[in-house]
Formats: C-alpha cells, structure tokens, sequence
C-alpha cells in the first residue's frame, strides 16, 4: 500500500492534523507527506515528505501541471487530501485518482477539539496528543512568542513587556518572532524544526492562540497559551503540560491572571 497525505495550511492547522496523519501512515508501506514547504521539517513519521510548490500541485486546476504530477499521483494507491475541498476545477482534475478530498478546517458548527475533528475524518480513535520528538534539552528560560496570524488575537504587547519584568526575577526570558513579524530582539529560526527544539528547552513559554503555541506544546514545552475571538475547545493546544486562559476582548486579560497561570517548579 502507498499511501499520499496531502495537508496544507498553516503551522497550527498541520500541528493539529498530525495524529490522524500519522493514524493514516500506519498501515502503508510507504506514506509520502506533502506540507507547505516551511513545514516539511516538522513531520518525522513518513519515508518521503514534500513541498506542496515544489509538486506543481497547486497548477493542476488551471490546468498547467507538469505530467510528471499526474504520473506521480497516480502511482499511490490512495491519496488522502486536505486540499482541493470546495475547488470544483481541481476535483475534476483528479476525479480519475484514488483521491479521497475533507474539509481542510473545522466549520462553525463545529464544538469538539479540531485534533479530534481530523481523527474523526480518518476513522481514528479520539483523544490523541500531537508530539514532535526533539532530542532533551533544559534551557532553564522563559520564551514569549506575542505574535499570532491576527491582530485580533493578541494579548497586547505591552502586556507582555510587563509580563517579562516579572519572568526575568526567576529566569532569563528569550522572545521569539517570524521572518514578518517586527520585534528587534526575538530569536528568530529559518527551520521550524530546530525553533521546536529550542521551545522544547524551555521553563515556560507564554503565547496567543497560534501555530508556535501549538509548536511548544507539541515539543512537550510547559505552556500558557492565551485566547480572545476564537474557541479554545476547538482550536487550545492539548497536553498535560498546557493551561489556557481566555478573555474578549484578549485586551482585557488581567496581567495578574497570565503570572498566577504560569508554574514556577
């Protein structure tokens, strides 16, 4: 069995899908992976893993694909697709395929935890933690990601600047940001992979509802992850080692609340 997973999005939208990915590579022979390229490091249970660029995957409804793609996807047995649902012209294109097309998030209607949503599309069972393996490092700081893909979702820098006056009288604190997002002194890491394993060193790491949240707690960092506008039900990292707080507007969460959240062990 060759089997074709095929996941875009953005960094939290894999994070979440990862269990039920992997659900699906456990009885193939062999599972390829296709990602958007800065997320291919992230996915460690495939033999092969690929750009979605780099297949041409994304000219196959306007119909400039390069032959080889459709050699290449006809060569799996199946190819489970979270991309193309809703695109009439790219489900023609592979109608003759052994392609199987989900909805790539969560509707509104939608109430259960968005890594059981995607478990659930593949027949798996529930109640699964996402966990990328990082070799053990204890770094002994603090990491502040105060970035998300939205303004509405972000606590307030300022808020975090005073959150880090309080962090540094127990730890050294170390912020971290994209390519894209202005914060001068943040760490900043062109693999995703290694930002995962720096996070995983960490004594504590404090972030908005985003995908370097869903990253740290996956590496098995301790989190407090802070939620405004969207649901922590659906989308709240899951772990043992995470505690959310949500407030709307996020504005308004107290800065006592973030600091009596976080756990000094």
């Amino acid at each position: 069995m060759r089997r074709l997973l095929i996941r875009p999005g953005a960094i939290g939208d894999l994070i979440v899908s990862l269990p039920a990915l992997e659900s699906l590579s456990k009885p193939a022979a062999y599972t390829e992976v296709w990602v958007p390229g800065p997320q291919v490091s992230l996915v460690g249970f495939a033999d092969r893993v690929r750009s979605i660029a780099s297949t041409g995957l994304d000219l196959l409804e306007l119909g400039q694909a390069p032959v080889s793609l459709h050699d290449t996807l006809a060569g799996f047995d199946q190819v489970w697709s979270w991309y193309g649902w809703g695109r009439a012209a790219f489900q023609e294109g592979v109608r003759h395929l052994p392609m199987r097309i989900f909805p790539a998030l969560p509707g509104d209607e939608n109430n259960m935890s968005a890594i059981d949503f995607y478990l659930r599309q593949v027949g798996a069972p529930l109640g699964a933690t996402p966990r990328i393996e990082c070799p053990p490092r204890d770094g002994g700081y603090a990491v502040i990601h105060p970035f998300s893909g939205s303004p509405r979702k972000n606590w307030p820098l300022s808020q975090f600047r005073a959150l880090a006056l309080e962090l540094i009288k127990r730890m050294p604190v170390a912020w971290c940001a994209g390519p894209e997002e202005d914060l001068e002194e943040a760490n900043r890491f062109e693999d995703l992979y290694e930002l995962g394993c720096w996070l995983a060193g960490a004594r504590v790491y404090v972030g908005n509802d985003s995908g370097i949240t869903h990253l740290a707690a996956a590496v098995g960092a301790p989190v407090v992850a802070l939620f405004g506008p969207t649901r922590p039900a659906v989308w709240a990292p899951r772990g043992d080692r995470v505690r959310v707080l949500r407030q709307e507007p996020i504005a308004e969460l107290p800065l006592q609340a973030v600091i009596e959240c976080i756990q000094w062990e």
